[in-house]
């Protein structure tokens, strides 16, 4: 009972249609993960709905490299949409198949890249809330919490994770599993217990992603 009542406290100080914004960008994220499960094409239209809301929801709660990492996933997912589209007999379901050499290294490139942007983005976020006025503003990374690291990792982690998918490689999943479990008690620390429950579901259903697609590579 104490747990629920401190998930709904964070609530009471928050707009209403931030708690409706965040409930729906909730439901079409569940919506892409199960659609990503069952290797349908759903997974991008109910994606692009969930992302756009959490470029929103996350910009608003100052997670900047969350924010950025739904921006990559919108287009990410318009990308993704269209290799599945031309990989599917049917338009609606697609063949997976491991990640290759060359997806490892795009991979590892786009992981490295993105620490970097990230963090930059972090170091100048003074800057930003300032209005992008350098009047009595101090640049650096000193005032970041565990949580703002933990961001910049775990948006890193995803974009590898968005782009295997894209390509159909199973190997997207363990990227989504250590990201999710990761951002559980961020969200948390953040006061998105809705978004921090998703991440919960998400871990359980990416778990069960990857033995799916994997029973598919066996059966090929």
């Amino acid at each position: 009972m104490d747990f629920l009542q401190e998930l709904t406290a964070q609530y009471n100080s928050y707009e209403t249609y931030l708690i409706y914004l965040e409930a729906f960008a909730v439901l079409f994220g569940l919506l892409s993960v199960f659609f990503s499960i069952k290797k349908n094409i759903w997974v991008y239209p109910t994606g692009i709905i969930s992302t756009i809301l959490f470029i929103y929801i996350m910009f608003v709660f100052g997670l900047l490299g969350d924010m950025l990492i739904n921006v990559y996933y919108t287009v990410m997912s318009l990308y993704g949409w269209i290799l599945w589209s031309k990989s599917s007999d049917d338009h609606i379901h697609v063949d997976v198949k491991k990640a290759s050499a060359k997806d490892w290294k795009v991979g590892s490139i786009l992981f490295v890249a993105s620490l970097f942007f990230v963090g930059t983005v972090y170091y100048y976020k003074p800057f930003i809330d300032n209005q992008f006025s350098m009047e009595n503003v101090k640049l650096g990374l000193y005032h970041l919490d565990w949580a703002n690291y933990t961001d910049i990792v775990t948006t890193s982690l995803f974009l590898v994770g968005m782009y295997f998918m894209a390509k159909r490689n199973i190997e997207n999943w363990i990227f989504w599993i250590v990201a999710d479990f990761i951002c559980i008690p961020m969200m948390f620390e953040k006061g998105l217990a809705l978004t921090g429950l998703q991440y919960f579901v998400f871990t359980a259903m990416a778990i069960i992603g990857y033995i799916e697609w994997k029973k598919s590579l066996v059966k090929d």
